[in-house]
């Protein structure tokens, strides 16, 4: 196991990672922009290095700055987290190159299945379904408008480097695409540093479900079952649910056993994620592949009783997974909640801002993971999330319920949250009943305007 690990992230994930290494023994060192230098992960890991100003593009995206920190604290591996570097394919290079222990996949495996065209060729080769889409990057508007002909509308334009649903934009028809793939392209190059985007179809109202997988080096390979992520906001995902009460144990099993396929066709190490769209006949079709930890891996470490973090700390350093993730079997039912800085009844304007009050929800099957405490200044240069709040029940309805006691109790006081929105979620009927899709969540909002 190693001795010492850099976690190159902040917030949660920072914590975290560091939380798992504590316990397991290792040795933690966080890296911190100027803005983040009252950040919890700063104040519980072992060591912490500034690493630039509040700008991300100046500090977390900064491979340099962080395998600098790296070779100053002597450390085995780093730990990238989720966003920021976590699926860049050249960061995990240079950290081979450098002798230090990239906790993820190697660099070609994410260089193949972190480009999302190159991943929908991979998934077609294995016969794993894919939505009829362009055969690579689309050169241009003009090359967009003739395939988008030929698929037939409705589109999705989709960044070929994307994740976290940036880089995305359905197109209706021929006026509507222009104007998509300007927005697609610009965005593309503004977040990942590559504007190159690919054209699908557009499957209407789906379901997004996605696959959580391990694999060691010992040619062991696991799925831990689906999370339903369906319920989103431009891409973005607001609740999600271990098991989906949207489909059948007949599909998973199917689904499940696509991914593991996938996975050893690949040669795949460490930890990941298969995402589908689902349609409402059952048809199953890859989406994309998340070459890192999820932010909402929580509901099945709940689910699978088990610490995916921990494993992925094992299995880069060369163990086997272990034997109770090699066995587990589904035991509960785990919700989580985003919890944002964003205004909900203000079109989600972000919410930055000093946190006056600060009160966690507690009591049996809820958790809660954040970095923020009363008097902790939200800072308006990252993503707005600022905790997640996870509950597990015997069964979905006690899930639920529980979900709506602890929304109740969280108190975060100083900011606007959107803890408002989601409880107005957990009361509709739809929710509580599971029929909702990735289209509810927008029609939800244009039924209240």
């Amino acid at each position: 196991m190693f001795k010492k690990v850099l976690i190159a992230n902040r917030g949660e994930i920072a914590l975290r990672v560091i939380r798992a290494c504590k316990e397991l023994g290792i040795h933690s060192v966080a890296v911190y922009s100027e803005a983040d230098e009252n950040s919890m992960h700063v104040q519980v890991a072992d060591d912490a290095i500034c690493i630039g100003p509040a700008a991300s593009s100046e500090s977390y995206l900064r491979p340099d700055r962080i395998i600098a920190a790296a070779e100053i604290a002597n450390v085995d591996a780093i730990h990238p987290g989720y966003g920021f570097l976590s699926e860049n394919a050249r960061f995990a290079s240079i950290c081979e190159s450098c002798k230090v222990k990239f906790i993820g996949p190697s660099a070609a495996v994410i260089e193949r299945m972190g480009d999302k065209s190159m991943a929908r060729a991979t998934a077609q080769k294995y016969k794993i379904p894919i939505t009829p889409g362009s055969d690579g990057p689309v050169a241009d508007e003009n090359e967009a408008l003739k395939i988008a002909a030929e698929l037939g509308y409705p589109v999705m334009i989709k960044a070929s480097a994307g994740g976290g649903g940036k880089g995305m934009r359905p197109a209706h028809n021929e006026a509507n695409l222009k104007k998509a793939w300007n927005q697609a392209t610009m965005e593309a190059e503004k977040v990942f540093g590559n504007g190159e985007c690919y054209i699908e179809k557009l499957v209407l109202n789906p379901h997004h479900i996605e696959f959580q997988i391990l694999a060691d080096s010992k040619g062991n390979v696991v799925h831990l079952g689906e999370r339903d992520c369906s319920l989103q906001r431009r891409n973005q995902k607001i609740i999600e649910e271990c098991p989906s009460p949207l489909i059948s144990d007949k599909l998973r099993k199917k689904m499940g056993a696509a991914s593991v396929k996938l996975v050893k066709e690949i040669g795949y190490e460490n930890a990941g994620t298969i995402e589908y769209l689902v349609d409402e006949k059952e048809n199953f079709y890859f989406m994309e592949m998340n070459t890192r930890i999820q932010v909402e891996h929580p509901v099945t470490e709940e689910v699978y009783d088990c610490d995916l973090i921990k494993e992925q700390l094992r299995i880069a350093s060369g163990e086997e997974l272990s034997a109770h993730v090699k066995k587990t079997r589904p035991r509960a039912h785990a919700i989580e909640c985003r919890i944002n800085a964003e205004d909900p009844y203000n079109n989600f304007a972000p919410s930055p801002g000093r946190i006056t009050e600060y009160y966690a929800p507690g009591g049996r099957g809820v958790r809660v993971d954040s970095h923020i405490y009363s008097g902790y200044e939200v800072p308006p240069h990252y993503d707005s999330m600022i905790a997640k709040l996870i509950v597990t029940g015997a069964d979905r309805e006690i899930a639920v319920a529980r979900m709506e006691r602890a929304l109740g109790e969280f108190m975060i006081k100083g900011i606007k949250t959107t803890i408002p929105f989601q409880q107005e979620i957990l009361r509709n009927g739809d929710f509580r009943n599971g029929k909702y899709n990735i289209a509810w969540v927008e029609n939800f909002l244009a039924s209240k305007k």
